[in-house]
């Protein structure tokens, strides 16, 4: 799946993001690259799957994120068949506890 996206401008963006540091400097980094609603987007779809990896069901996570079903269910196939990206996060954030 990741050879879908590599290529020479993503890696340098890839590059760039494990630059920061703080949570500050990822605030600010993101605000200049994204937008508002890009940024809340990808925040509810990482929510999503913790709470898909914790077990909630879709119903749930709908109402708590504002996700559709079908976003939902994305990230779910993401988290069962996809490049495992939602997976280590989620595994490295809970080690952090």
């Amino acid at each position: 799946m990741a050879d879908k996206i590599k290529d020479e401008k993503v890696e340098f963006l890839l590059k760039g993001i494990m630059t920061l540091e703080s949570p500050e400097e990822c605030y600010s980094f993101f605000q200049d690259l994204c937008t508002v609603s890009e940024i809340q987007e990808m925040s509810k779809r990482f929510y999503a799957a913790k709470l898909l990896s914790d077990g909630r069901i879709y119903s749930d996570i709908a109402e708590q994120t504002g996700l559709s079903t079908a976003t939902i269910s994305r990230v779910n196939r993401c988290l069962k068949y996809g490049s495992d990206g939602y997976v280590t996060a989620l595994k490295r954030l809970e080690k952090k506890k």
